[in-house]
């Protein structure tokens, strides 16, 4: 899964399912309304402002989630940030809603905010969610079950041996798991200190990617229980980038330049890794930097490739050898997989009065040829 970033650049992860798919808010309409901007101007400024804001106001205001994570009993937690429009200094405010697996609230929360803050990101696990900290350390985690109900963790600077059901909570900087079982948060034993990216399966392998300060290509190293399993070499004169990983599968984006070229990949836990530097996406034209790459692995083992605000391409099947262009109900802002089901979300750019057109989270469950725009039911 990805992270949540500056309100520009957003992952999110998350799953729903059929009967979490409701009726429309009037939030989430697209298309900003020239006469009821002033409206939405003043009503934004004082959920803002508001030292005590109600999680209803904050989610009318903002328009749409800037993530949403799933549980694994199909709860969906929601994430919302209302940030400073005209300043990057001064009052904001954030809100959280949990919906359960028959699509009713059953939990929200809010708080006023800074907007220079990190707004608050969580990772669905099992049993619940777990706040991803927003700093160096792991101090600010905490857990909340499906009711909402919030709990306390265990954050250790001792290694832990990465096993099944563990979860990436934050890379590389600090590089944190989080145990479900014993709802504790700690780094994973055996990664390297030049690992720059990371990515955690469901079968407790450790995908890492090195870049070395020498001369040496970047390397990737999958390893389970702190021991190491195997390590390839990113060809030359290619360096690494995104890493995505699941179900014995992996995949590297390539990076050129300024520019992504292709991707490595494996769909035998690292027997073998082929490079895919066409395959029916046309790799010069992505304008966005290898920063802004998607990457995501689909359950059943096709990839999907693309940049946040841009084009999107999933393979045709799991061989990831040829792929075909998404067509998408709106601009997408950010874009992510949980299963075999599409999700992404079309917002502004910047914290805004307005709203974008077709503004709001969007789900397939047939492979992007049909695209359900998802409601809130309070």
């Amino acid at each position: 899964m990805a992270w949540l970033r500056e309100r520009g650049r957003r992952t999110v992860g998350l799953v729903a399912t059929a009967s979490a798919v409701l009726a429309l808010t009037a939030c989430s309409q697209g298309g900003a309304v020239n006469g009821e901007s002033g409206g939405r101007e003043a009503t934004y400024k004082r959920v803002i402002e508001d030292p005590h804001p109600r999680p209803a106001d904050v989610i009318e205001a903002v328009g749409a989630p800037t993530g949403v994570v799933r549980a694994d009993d199909g709860s969906l937690l929601l994430m919302y940030d209302a940030g400073n429009v005209e300043d990057d200094e001064g009052p904001a405010a954030t809100a959280w809603r949990i919906v359960g697996p028959d699509g009713r609230t059953v939990a929200e929360h809010a708080e006023h905010a800074d907007a220079e803050a990190v707004p608050p990101a969580f990772k669905g696990v099992r049993g619940g969610f777990v706040r991803v900290p927003p700093g160096d350390g792991a101090e600010e985690a905490y857990a909340l079950d499906v009711r909402g109900r919030r709990h306390k963790v265990i954050t250790t600077g001792t290694p832990l041996r990465t096993r099944p059901g563990d979860v990436l909570l934050a890379e590389p900087e600090p590089t944190l798991i989080y145990r479900p079982a014993t709802r504790t948060v700690a780094p994973p034993a055996g990664v390297a200190d030049d690992a720059a990216r990371l990515a955690v399966d469901e079968r407790g392998t450790v995908w890492s990617l090195d870049q070395p300060l020498t001369d040496d290509p970047n390397r990737v190293v999958w390893q389970r229980d702190g021991r190491t399993l195997g390590s390839t070499a990113v060809p030359k004169p290619y360096a690494g980038g995104v890493l995505a990983a699941r179900g014995g599968s992996a995949a590297l984006s390539l990076i050129r330049g300024e520019g992504v070229g292709g991707l490595l990949v494996t769909t035998d836990g690292g027997e073998r890794w082929q490079m895919i530097l066409g395959g029916g996406i046309p790799w010069k034209d992505l304008q966005r930097g290898p920063e802004s790459m998607i990457l995501e692995l689909l359950a059943d083992g096709r990839l999907l490739v693309g940049e946040e605000s841009g084009r999107y391409w999933l393979a045709d099947d799991r061989t990831n050898s040829a792929f075909h262009e998404l067509k998408t109900p709106a601009k997408f802002t950010s874009f992510t997989v949980d299963g075999t089901t599409l999700y992404g979300i079309a917002d502004a750019t910047t914290s805004t009065y307005d709203l974008v057109k077709g503004e709001g989270l969007w789900i397939s469950h047939d492979g992007g040829r049909e695209w359900r725009r998802y409601g809130q039911r309070g």
